[in-house]
Order: C-alpha cells, then sequence, then structure tokens
C-alpha cells in the first residue's frame, strides 16, 4: 500500500491539531464566558437582598410585616414583570412581591443557605428562573427567615446565545486561517523537494551532471550532498569497471595473438606456448576481477571486525598451507583491536600481507597489531632477503613480482593498497628490525577503546 505523501501528511496533522485546539478551546472558553455572565447575573440579584433584610420589620407576634426603609424597584409592584423577591419561614406566612401577583416561588426551606445561594428554576412554565436566596434570623427573632430573590433568566439566556455564536463563528473563521495558513505552509516548505525531484531528473536525462546545492535550504544540503556523493560514487565505479574491462581487454590480446600465430605456424611448442600464455592470462583476469571487486565495494561504516580473532585463524590457515617449509606464524600486540569495516576486506588484506610474508620469507613471520586512537596498525614482518628500497614502490604495480620462482601472481600488494585506500588507509614497506627481511605496515581506521583500567598484550604460538 503507498503511504500517503508529505503534504497529506502535514494537512492531516495540521487539520487534527487545529481543530483539536478550536474545540478544546472553545469549549473551555464558552464555560468560562457564560460563568462570567451567569455571576455578573446573580450578583445583581444578591445585591437586592442585603437592602430586603436591612428594611425588614417584625410585628409583636414575630411575622414580617414589610420594608419600611427598603425602596422597592417599581418592577417588584408590576404583575408577571419578571422581578420578584419572597421571604418564607416554616410555620408563617409567605411575604411575596406583588410581581409575583397569584404565583408563589417554590423554596426548599430545609436546605439550609447560611449564606448566599444561587440557582436556576424552571417551576413557572415559559419563565426560567435565576434565584439567590439566603437564611436571616431578625433582630428580637429566633425564627429563620429565608429571604429570595428571582428574575427572569430569559435575558441572559439570549446574551449567552449571542456570545457563544459569536465565539464558535470567530473560532472557525480563525480554524479555516489556519488550515489555508497550514496548506501555504506544505505547499511552499515542499517546494525544495519538487526542484530536487526536478533536478534528479534533469541528471537522468544528462540536462545536469550533479544536483545543485546552493539552491536549496540548509535543511536539505545534507541529503543533496549525499546524492551527489552517491552519484559520484557510481561514476567512479562505472569508470573504474570501464577501464578494468579495457585493460583487461588490452591484456588479453597480446597472449591470444601470440597463441593464435603459434596455431597458424604449427609450431612444435604450441603446448608449452598455450599453458605459458594462459597463465598470464589468469594473472590478468585474477588481478582486474580482484580491483574490480575492491572498486565496487562501498565501506559499511557501521561495520565493526575485532582483528585478532580474524588474524589468528588467517594465520593458522597459511601455516598449513605452508606445511612443507615448516612456516611459523607469532602475533603480538591489542587483543581488542577493532577494525571499522567488513571483515571479507580485513581478511583479504591481512591474509594476502600474511601469506607473500610466509611464500617469500625464510619461515618466521611476525605479525603485530596495534591501535593508535582512531586507527589500528597491523605489522607483518619476515626473514626473508627483503626489497631495496627503489623496487618497493614497483610491487604495487599490477603482476609484479620479484621472485619468478614462487607461484602466484603478483596481485597481492596491489589489491591490499586498493581495499586500504577505499577504507582511507595506506599501506607502507620498510625494512623488518629483527627478522631482518621485509615490513610491510597496513593502517586502517579502528574503534576507539573505551576506557579501562589497562590494556591486555599477549603474544600468540600458533601450531
Amino acid at each position: 500500500m503507498r503511504p500517503p505523501s508529505l503534504s497529506a501528511r502535514l494537512l492531516a496533522v495540521s487539520v487534527v491539531w487545529i481543530a483539536a485546539l478550536t474545540l478544546g478551546g472553545g469549549l473551555l472558553l464558552e464555560r468560562a464566558i457564560e460563568d462570567t455572565l451567569v455571576r455578573n447575573f446573580d450578583r445583581r440579584l444578591a445585591d437586592v437582598l442585603p437592602r430586603m433584610v436591612a428594611g425588614a420589620e417584625l410585628d409583636a407576634a414575630g411575622d414580617l410585616v414589610g420594608f419600611g426603609r427598603f425602596a422597592l424597584d417599581p418592577a417588584y409592584g408590576e404583575p408577571y414583570s419578571g422581578r420578584y423577591w419572597q421571604v418564607s419561614a416554616k410555620g408563617r406566612a409567605d411575604r411575596r412581591s406583588r410581581s409575583l401577583w397569584d404565583r408563589t416561588l417554590v423554596l426548599d426551606l430545609d436546605r439550609p443557605c447560611p449564606q448566599v445561594c444561587t440557582g436556576r428554576s424552571d417551576q413557572f412554565p415559559g419563565e426560567p428562573l435565576r434565584i439567590v436566596e439566603r437564611d436571616v434570623v431578625l433582630p428580637g427573632s429566633t425564627t429563620v427567615f429565608r429571604f429570595a430573590v428571582a428574575e427572569a433568566a430569559g435575558a441572559l439566556d439570549q446574551e449567552v446565545a449571542r456570545v457563544r455564536r459569536l465565539l464558535w463563528t470567530s473560532l472557525g473563521l480563525l480554524a479555516l486561517g489556519l488550515l489555508a495558513l497550514a496548506a501555504l505552509q506544505a505547499s511552499v516548505g515542499l517546494r525544495p523537494l519538487r526542484r530536487l525531484s526536478a533536478s534528479i531528473a534533469a541528471i537522468r536525462s544528462g540536462r545536469l551532471a550533479r544536483v545543485p546545492e546552493r539552491v536549496v535550504p540548509p535543511e536539505v544540503e545534507p541529503l543533496v550532498a549525499e546524492l551527489n556523493a552517491l552519484i559520484a560514487q557510481n561514476e567512479a565505479v562505472v569508470e573504474a569497471a570501464r577501464t578494468h574491462a579495457g585493460n583487461l581487454a588490452h591484456a588479453l590480446k597480446t597472449p591470444i595473438s601470440v597463441m593464435m600465430n603459434e596455431a597458424e605456424a604449427g609450431s612444435p611448442d604450441l603446448a608449452q606456448t598455450v599453458r605459458r600464455e594462459v597463465a598470464t592470462m589468469r594473472r590478468h583476469i585474477d588481478h582486474h576481477l580482484a580491483r574490480a571487486r575492491a572498486a565496487a565495494r562501498r565501506p559499511d561504516s557501521t561495520a565493526r571486525t575485532p582483528a585478532w580473532p580474524s588474524l589468528e585463524r588467517l594465520a593458522r590457515a597459511i601455516e598449513r598451507i605452508h606445511a612443507d617449509r615448516g612456516v611459523v606464524i607469532d602475533i603480538d600486540g591489542d587483543r581488542e583491536a577493532v577494525f571499522r569495516g567488513e571483515m571479507q576486506d580485513f581478511e583479504e588484506m591481512a591474509g594476502n600481507l600474511l601469506d607473500n610474508a610466509a611464500k617469500y620469507g625464510g619461515g618466521r613471520v611476525f605479525a603485530t597489531l596495534r591501535c593508535h586512537g582512531e586507527w589500528l596498525e597491523l605489522v607483518v614482518e619476515d626473514d626473508g632477503p627483503g626489497i631495496p628500497v627503489p623496487l618497493r614502490e614497483g610491487l604495487f604495480r599490477r603482476g609484479a613480482r620479484l621472485d619468478q620462482d614462487k607461484p602466484g601472481t603478483g596481485l597481492g600488494l596491489a589489491i591490499v593498497r586498493d581495499i586500504a585506500a577505499m577504507h582511507g588507509g595506506a599501506v607502507e614497506l620498510g625494512e623488518s628490525e629483527d627478522l631482518g627481511g621485509l615490513q610491510v605496515v597496513l593502517r586502517l581506521p579502528a574503534v576507539p577503546p573505551a576506557p579501562r583500567g589497562g590494556r591486555r598484550s599477549a603474544t600468540a604460538r600458533l601450531a
């Protein structure tokens, strides 16, 4: 199933986020505004209660007879005006405002209201009320009177509805504006990726060689740099393959011509000539195949290879191969050394060096592993005759062999140098101080060792 586009993902996230914020914020804001309007409404009603209590007058029997000092609002004297008051007590007659006319406020006298109690009532059909109540004991009386003031809540409900409509309309317009902004951001923000796609299409069609790095924002520059590096590497691999194919064809041309000439001339040494030229062709084929594999293999920056176990395996194998000559390989150094690369690469390099030392030396080989920070060194020494300084660099050329009596293709050091260079390493030739023969120093990237109390070093005698 094809995943959704980046634009669709960005818009989906924006829609969900904006909708959640708008809905959540709108509900909270709506509740806050409604509570504020209701509190203000109730506070205005509650302001009437202290004046009623201050103006209350009792007769000799303890009944409320009126509010001598209470200036009544004219609305309380107009029937069904929407503003009402009432004073009630258990066992005593209710005192009601004229505006109630033939109606009575139903008050729950069993519920104590030592402080101001507010609430909503629908006891009058078609006229919802807001009621404010308080229990008061008047001077000279032990009776608990319930003072209540009520007002029709229709105007309050209309105001709340109006504010609610205004709020949700405003939030809806704001959400639409934010969604339009998110769509614009997705379109403008992803434009560099569309330019990158166009550049890749131009590279494929041959109109461009590389993706321009200056026309992309900093966030996309690493991607462009990696893409250009990949293109450069592919070009290098293709060019190397083309070069190796051309070199191989050129190298095979001469042996083939020699065999054809010998065959046409009916030479009596044809079989020997064929064997000699086929051996030459085989060396060329092995050389170019090995170098093509080394050039095509891309180093893996995440690969880790413990060097000591690989070196032990190679030493045992090479000792068995040259057992008839009594070759002995000693290894020494850092057992914890780790090569930052693939095991195949390390064993191909180390195997070539150990095999050359065993083949061309006198039978003794020293191999030493050393770590210097982020670099690993493999030093291979033999007790052979060594190589003069002027001839050392020539050993890295393809097919270079100083000892023609020993079997081989003369490709070992060239392959080692190619693979080491691929990893950013190097190979150096020198003279062994201990054995007197050739010393080869292979320098490769290593994984820096973790801080420890000490480093173990040991010498292993391999049988």
